[in-house]
C-alpha cells in the first residue's frame, strides 16, 4: 500500500518558519514512521539565483529600518494578500509550484510560510485537489496568513483562533495545535552532565541568541551582562552572523574563561537545558522551545510587528521580561541568590494550552486518517501531558 506523503512548504524569512515545518515533520514521523514527509522551501527551491537576493534584501530592511517593518506590518494587519500579488508572485517565482506537486504526489500540503500558501491557494482556484492546512508559526495572525482556499488552519493559541475567526474563518476549521517544535526539545538533561559534556563551568548561566542572523543589542547591556562574569557564565549563540563571532572573538573585554562565543549551533536544546535564563529576539519558535525547556526569558529588539506581539504574548503569562540593564541585575542577582536548586526556573514553568509535543503532529495524523504506531520513540514522546493552564480567547489588533 502507498503511504501517505505530506509536504510542507515554507520560506528561509528568518530561520522559525522552516524549523517549525521540519518539527512537524520529524513529530510526525516519530507518531507514524508510514507517513513520509518532505519540507522545501519554494522559493529558493524554484528559484535558487533569485531568491537569496531577496532574503539578503529582507535581512538588510529589517536590520537597518525596523520602523519600517513594523508600519508594512500594522498597515497590511487586517489585508490578506490580493492577487494581483498572487499573480505576480507565481509568476516571478513559482510558475513550476504545480509541477513539484505533481511530480511528489502529496496527499497532504501544509505551508509554514504566507507566500506558499498564497501560491498553493491560488493553484487550488485553478484545480489543484489536494488538502491544504496554514500553520501560523508567531502568537499573532497577520491578514497575509488568511486564504479562502486554505482547509484548515494549525495556530498556536485561542488567542489567535479568536483573531481568525474575527476576520472571517470559520471557528470549525481553525484548529489549536501549539506551534510545533522539535521532539528533541521535549527531552530532559542533566545540567551538570550536559555542562560537563559541553565544555562549561558549572555555575550560573545565560544563554544569549542572536536570532538566526545573529542581530545582536547594545553596548549599555552588553556592559551589563559582562559586569558578572567571574560569576555568571555567558553562552553567546550569533546564528549565521559570522563577522559577530569574529569581531566578538576579538574584543578583550569577552575574553574570559567563563564567555562562550558560538556560531550556529544544532545542540540549541542542550545549551537550553545547560542554562538558567534565556536572553533572545522573541521569535516565535524560540520562544515556544524556550517554553518547551521551562527555561524564562528576557527579550530584546523585537520587530514590529510579530515579534512585538509574541513578546506581549509570552510577558503577560509571566514567562518572560523585557530587556534593560535593571532586569539584567534583576535576573543575576536572583540567579546567584537562589541558585543553590531549580527554583528560578520550577517558579516559571508554566505551559499554556495545547503546547505538548506531540500534539501538533498527532492532529495531523488525525486528520489524515492514520493511527499513532506504538512504537518506543512514540511512547517516548508521548507521555501523558503535565497539567496546563488555559487562556481567554481575546481579539487583539496592533
Amino acid at each position: 500500500m502507498r503511504k501517505k506523503r505530506v509536504l510542507l512548504f515554507s520560506e528561509g524569512f528568518g530561520t522559525g518558519h522552516t524549523g517549525a515545518a521540519y518539527a512537524l515533520a520529524e513529530g510526525i514521523r516519530r507518531l507514524n514512521p508510514d507517513v513520509q514527509c518532505r519540507v522545501i522551501e519554494l522559493g529558493k527551491f524554484l528559484n535558487p539565483t533569485v531568491a537569496p537576493w531577496i532574503l539578503s534584501a529582507y535581512r538588510k530592511t529589517v536590520s537597518s529600518q525596523p520602523k519600517l517593518v513594523g508600519m508594512m506590518y500594522k498597515t497590511q494587519y487586517h489585508k490578506s494578500l490580493n492577487r494581483l500579488t498572487k499573480l505576480a508572485l507565481h509568476r516571478i517565482f513559482y510558475t513550476h509550484a504545480s509541477q513539484v506537486i505533481e511530480q511528489l504526489r502529496p496527499d497532504l500540503i501544509i505551508c509554514s510560510h504566507p507566500i506558499p500558501a498564497a501560491v498553493i491557494s491560488r493553484l487550488k482556484r485553478q484545480g489543484l485537489d489536494v488538502p491544504f492546512y496554514t500553520l501560523i508559526t508567531d502568537y499573532d495572525a497577520h491578514g497575509s496568513w488568511v486564504n479562502a482556499e486554505a482547509n484548515r488552519y494549525l495556530v498556536s493559541t485561542s488567542r489567535v483562533k479568536s483573531i481568525l475567526t474575527g476576520r472571517g474563518v470559520p471557528s470549525e476549521l481553525v484548529t489549536v495545535t501549539g506551534i510545533p517544535v522539535h521532539p528533541k526539545f521535549w527531552e530532559s538533561y542533566s545540567k551538570t552532565q550536559l555542562r560537563k559534556e559541553l565544555g562549561l563551568a558549572d555555575i550560573p548561566t545565560a544563554l544569549i541568541m542572536g536570532g538566526g542572523w545573529g542581530l545582536m543589542f547594545g553596548k549599555e547591556i552588553m556592559k551589563s551582562l559582562t559586569a558578572r562574569m567571574d560569576e555568571i557564565q555567558l553562552i553567546f549563540c550569533m546564528g549565521s552572523n559570522d563577522k559577530a563571532v569574529a569581531k566578538m572573538e576579538a574584543d578583550p573585554a569577552l575574553n574570559h574563561p567563563n564567555v562562550r562565543i558560538l556560531g550556529y549551533s544544532s545542540e540549541i536544546n542542550k545549551l537550553m537545558d545547560a542554562s538558567d535564563l534565556l536572553i533572545t529576539k522573541p521569535g516565535g519558535m524560540t520562544c515556544t522551545e524556550a517554553q518547551a525547556k521551562g527555561i524564562p526569558m528576557l527579550f530584546y529588539n523585537a520587530i514590529p510587528g510579530q515579534e512585538e506581539k509574541n513578546s506581549q504574548y509570552f510577558v503577560e503569562l509571566g514567562l518572560a521580561e523585557m530587556l534593560d540593564s535593571a532586569v539584567v541585575d534583576k535576573w543575576f542577582s536572583m540567579l546567584l541568590r537562589e541558585y543553590a536548586g531549580a527554583g528560578v526556573r520550577q517558579k516559571r514553568q508554566v505551559l499554556p494550552e495545547r503546547q505538548q509535543p506531540q500534539y501538533c503532529a498527532a492532529t495531523v495524523l488525525g486528520l489524515l486518517g492514520k493511527p499513532i504506531v506504538e512504537t518506543a520513540a512514540a511512547e517516548a514522546w508521548s507521555a501523558p501531558p503535565p497539567k496546563v493552564r488555559g487562556e481567554e480567547a481575546v481579539y487583539l489588533t496592533p
